[in-house]
């Protein structure tokens, strides 16, 4: 592996591990607000399955950004595709966060796309692709 690509693999290591973190850190928040304030808001989406299925969803997307980060680390090409994909969710996220009205919304989008357009271009740079692409 090209010692000039190590760097930018840790990089996008950093990214998928805060990432998959975060998810599963937002997962345990749900089952925290669950259990202490019970299922609040219009009956349409607050019900016990969507509330599960949501806790579900966001550990998995949290361990499989985890999974990620480790095929990062072993400079592993089965990385890239899932995590620019993952990128992608975020800036499909991001954007409206940034153009909300609440400070911590806007923050927590312009964080989004910063990380996911920082993702994307890492990944595609060409010492990365060497790194990861064996004969």
């Amino acid at each position: 592996m090209p010692r000039s690509a190590r760097p930018l693999l840790a990089v996008l290591t950093v990214i998928a591990g805060v990432q998959g973190i975060a998810l599963i850190g937002y997962a345990v928040y749900d089952i925290v607000q669950g259990l202490r304030l019970g299922l609040t808001g219009p009956d349409e989406v607050s019900n016990l399955p969507g509330l599960i299925l949501q806790i579900v969803i966001f550990a998995v997307l949290g361990v499989a950004s985890i999974a990620i980060a480790a095929g990062w680390w072993r400079a592993k090409y089965a990385a890239r595709a899932p995590f620019i994909v993952a990128q992608l969710l975020a800036l499909v996220v991001g954007f409206p966060l940034a153009q909300g009205s609440g400070s911590l919304q806007f923050a927590v989008g312009v964080a989004l796309v910063v990380v996911g357009i920082t993702g994307i271009t890492v990944a595609l740079l060409p010492p990365v692709t060497r790194a990861i692409v064996r004969d």
